[in-house]
């Protein structure tokens, strides 16, 4: 039984709310779940109160009986100070400009020096 904490979504179309859960790995994403740990609701802008409420104890337990969070799990908690930051993700190679992009790129630089 591996454990997740993750992100269940609730309310109305085009206005999500989040509640922040710990489910098996295997149940649905809306499905049963083992706890409720807290809420996020993105309408509420950054840095006001009630955007990321979270039960910090509880978090701490889960992961240290060995639950793994979703990447977007770990981004929220670490803001909130929870974790440390996750590593980030080198862009991939084929979202660079391609061969004739770069070579317009460079007469660009060049013209303009």
């Amino acid at each position: 039984m591996s454990l997740r904490i993750r992100l269940a979504r609730g309310g109305a179309k085009k206005r999500p709310f989040y509640k922040l859960i710990v489910a098996e790995n295997t149940s649905p994403r809306d499905g049963r779940f083992v706890e409720r740990l807290g809420s996020y609701n993105p309408f509420i802008e950054i840095g006001k109160d009630g955007r990321f409420v979270v039960n910090v104890d509880r978090v701490k337990y889960w992961l240290s009986v060995g639950a793994k969070t979703t990447e977007r799990v770990e981004k929220l908690l670490a803001h909130a100070g929870v974790v440390p930051q996750p590593a980030q993700k080198i862009t991939p190679k084929k979202s660079a400009p391609k061969k004739k992009a770069q070579e317009r790129l460079k007469a660009a630089a060049t013209e303009q020096q």
